[in-house]
């Protein structure tokens, strides 16, 4: 059963949508240990895309991923297409991983990073 994070079905497509981009930009974000196992399966789909390349898969990507800048000259579907999906190429899947940190200061949320293999 998917994890609910509190939030209606939009704000949590929104959530995952915005951790998704995120991640592809930076290659590694820190976020509670919960929104990181949910964002696993998202950016796993979304590099299986990337890899297949075609138009409809890019036309499916950009469809679901916030059209940010990874750069001065380069979007999120570009780094994914051009730069993640080529280091990608020889691995069947599993290309994040998850590193828990221990509890938050203020809350004592669960942490964990998770970053692009």
């Amino acid at each position: 059963m998917a994890r609910k994070f509190g939030r209606t079905t939009d704000q949590r497509i929104a959530l995952l949508r915005n951790l998704a981009s995120d991640l592809i930009i930076h290659e590694r974000i820190e976020t509670t240990e919960a929104k990181a196992k949910d964002l696993k399966s998202v950016v796993d789909k979304m590099i299986t895309l990337g890899k297949r390349g075609d138009l409809h898969a890019r036309r499916q990507a950009a469809s679901y991923l916030y059209n940010k800048e990874a750069n001065e000259n380069e979007s999120v579907i570009q780094k994914l297409f051009d730069d993640i999906a080529k280091r990608y190429e020889d691995r069947q899947g599993g290309y994040t991983r998850v590193l828990k940190l221990g509890a938050r200061q203020g809350d004592g949320a669960k942490m964990a990073i998770i970053e692009l293999v």
